[in-house]
């Protein structure tokens, strides 16, 4: 579980993560862009964006795409949202090798604004490492500060 309060309404953070002209500005790692985003938000609509690495020091990574698919399962504007995020391609086909997180959120507001609480949710046990294996923690981390920022 990860949790934050973010200097803003529910409203405007819901829509910081449910709406792709804001996405784009904050999604993903420092040193990442999205260079693809559409967003059909409704219960089965889905999320595909592509993340590219446009910092020249991240070595390997740089230019390299990283495509995913978000699926809609449940969204009570502004205060919930339930997603399953995979892997994808760039047609939006599931990568069934990575593992996929379903990833509840809720937005409660609170004094200052709002604090956002992410359960992510895994298959297996290794997937979770897997996740792990990858800077995943470290990238939300990076991902959520960036959020900050934009509703600054």
């Amino acid at each position: 579980m990860l949790e934050r309060t973010f200097a803003a309404t529910p409203d405007r953070v819901f829509a910081a993560f449910t709406q792709a002209q804001h996405l784009k500005h904050w999604w993903g790692p420092r040193g990442w862009t999205l260079t693809h985003c559409t967003v059909d938000l409704r219960p089965g609509g889905r999320w595909h964006y592509c993340m590219t690495c446009i910092d020249p020091t991240q070595g390997d990574f740089h230019g390299m795409n990283s495509w995913g698919l978000g699926v809609y399962e449940r969204i009570e504007a502004p205060t919930r949202l339930t997603y399953t995020d995979h892997f994808s391609d760039e047609h939006g086909a599931v990568n069934d090798q990575m593992p996929a997180t379903l990833a509840d959120l809720t937005f409660e507001a609170v004094p200052g604004g709002t604090r956002v609480t992410s359960r992510s949710t895994y298959v297996r046990p290794e997937d979770l490492q897997a996740v792990m294996d990858m800077g995943m923690l470290e990238g939300i981390a990076e991902t959520w500060d960036r959020l900050a920022e934009h509703l600054s």
